[in-house]
C-alpha cells in the first residue's frame, strides 16, 4: 500500500509539472521538460531505492545527473563552446548591435544590422510570450488589448506587425503620423537603449547610431512614424 501511495504522490507531482511548464512561453517550455525529466528520473531512483530494486550504479549516474543540472551555468561561463551547441536549453546571444524600446506592455528589440524588430509580451494575459512564437489569432488579440490600455505599446506592436505581414491592413488602423511621440517621457538610460549605445557614446558615435537607425525605419522594411519619433526623440536628449 505504501507503495501504491508513493507512486501516486509521484504521478501527481509530476502531472502537476507538466500542466505548469504547458502554460509557460513557448520558448520557455524546453528548460522546463528538461528540469521535469530530471526530476522523473530522480524520483524513480527514490522509489526502485525504496523497494530495494536499484543498484549503485544507478544511483551514482542519477546523482551525476543531478550534479551536472546544477553546474551547468557555471560549465556554459568557463566553456562557451557548449553554449553555441544548445546544451541545457541556453540561448547563444546575437553579436550584432540592437537597440530597445520599452512600454507599458511590450519590450522590442531593433537588429541594426537586418532592422529586424523582435519583442515581448511584459504584461497581460501573454505576459513572458516572445511576439515570433505568438499566432495571427495571438497577436490579433495582443492588439486589442493594447489599443484599449496604451497607445504605445499599441503602435510598437503596429510597427512589428507591419514588418511581419508586410501589406496586411486587416489589423487595424496603422498609427498616424507623429502619434506616440510621448516626448518628456524618456530618460538618458532609455535613450541610449533606443540608439543602442553604452554611456560612453560620444557625440560622433550618437549621431551615427542615429542615422543607421532612421534609415532601417524606412516603411519599406518595416519602419514607421512612432519608431522613428522615438529615434529622434532619443537623439535629442542625448546632444541636449
Amino acid at each position: 500500500m505504501s507503495r501504491l501511495l508513493l507512486l501516486g504522490a509521484i504521478a501527481a507531482v509530476v502531472y502537476i509539472l507538466l500542466q505548469r511548464a504547458r502554460n509557460l512561453p513557448p520558448h520557455q517550455r524546453k528548460t522546463e521538460y528538461i528540469k521535469l525529466g530530471v526530476g522523473v528520473a530522480v524520483a524513480v531512483v527514490i522509489f526502485l531505492t525504496v523497494t530495494g530494486r536499484m543498484h549503485w550504479l544507478g544511483i551514482a549516474f542519477t546523482g551525476l545527473l543531478v550534479t551536472a543540472r546544477q553546474l551547468a551555468p557555471i560549465l556554459i561561463r568557463l566553456f562557451p563552446m557548449l553554449a553555441s551547441m544548445k546544451l541545457f536549453g541556453q540561448k547563444t546571444p546575437s553579436g550584432g548591435q540592437s537597440s530597445t524600446v520599452e512600454s507599458e506592455i511590450l519590450r522590442m528589440q531593433l537588429d541594426h544590422d537586418s532592422g529586424e524588430l523582435q519583442g515581448e509580451v511584459l504584461h497581460g494575459e501573454y505576459k513572458g510570450w516572445r511576439l515570433a512564437d505568438m499566432t495571427r489569432e495571438q497577436l490579433q488579440e495582443l492588439l486589442h488589448y493594447c489599443s484599449s490600455r496604451d497607445a504605445d505599446s499599441s503602435q510598437l506592436l503596429e510597427s512589428y506587425l507591419a514588418q511581419r505581414f508586410p501589406g496586411d491592413t486587416s489589423f487595424g488602423e496603422r498609427p498616424s503620423s507623429g502619434a506616440g511621440d510621448s516626448r518628456g517621457n524618456m530618460n538618458r538610460r532609455e535613450a541610449l537603449a533606443v540608439l543602442g549605445l553604452d554611456e560612453s557614446a560620444d557625440k560622433e558615435a550618437i549621431v551615427a547610431a542615429h542615422r543607421k537607425l532612421i534609415q532601417k525605419l524606412h516603411p519599406d522594411r518595416g519602419g514607421n512614424d512612432y519608431l522613428a519619433a522615438k529615434i529622434n526623440q532619443a537623439k535629442d536628449l542625448l546632444l541636449g
